[in-house]
């Protein structure tokens, strides 16, 4: 039975087959953490480290070139930009936090399960289930768009309530991590 505080989205179904996976990488982490070899910070924190700066540096700039380039810039060469026009570096580095945020979705379960704590049953968990589907959406819509007014418009606002979900998602994360 959920409890005020767990998730909102019921996981139960897929949570036997995600713990499954789960306890195929939990030895190695433990050990690593037995040995000295990952400390108990890097166990609690490292998940919420690397994800914040997936969320704030690559999505932070990501949403900042998609509307520099919804506004009319996309030809503008921004610093940080690598060489690439806003309209070329928006999608490729949406793509990879896309990439980084499924693959650090994974490691945050494992990280989880090393501590001994439940997976799939915090707010935390649904509004990742909710950002992964959304992002999802979101470059479905950007490799679909062409030139369509109508849908270059859902995606500049799509992406930007994606960005508003994350952030909140980043606040459970915190409110889980201080509370385990």
């Amino acid at each position: 039975m959920r409890r005020a505080g767990d998730g909102f989205i019921p996981l139960d179904a897929v949570e036997p087959a995600v713990t499954s996976y789960v306890n195929i990488w939990t030895p190695l982490f433990k050990s690593a953490q037995e040995s000295g070899l990952a400390p108990e910070f890097l166990i609690h924190w490292g998940h919420a480290g690397a994800m914040a700066m997936v969320l704030l540096a690559m999505g932070g700039y990501g949403t900042f070139l998609g509307w520099a380039t919804r506004l009319g810039n996309g030809a503008t060469v921004y610093p940080l930009s690598i060489g690439k026009t806003a309209a070329e570096l928006h999608p490729v580095l949406m793509g990879a936090a896309l990439f980084f945020f499924f693959l650090g979705g994974q490691g945050g379960l494992v990280l989880l399960a090393t501590q001994g704590q439940p997976i799939l049953q915090s707010a935390h968990s649904s509004t990742a289930v909710i950002g992964l589907l959304l992002m999802s959406a979101q470059a479905v819509i950007g490799l679909t768009m062409g030139d369509s007014a109508g849908k270059r418009t859902a995606h500049a606002l799509l992406g930007t309530s994606v960005m508003g979900v994350l952030l909140v998602h980043l606040y459970f994360g915190l409110n889980l991590g201080f509370s385990i």
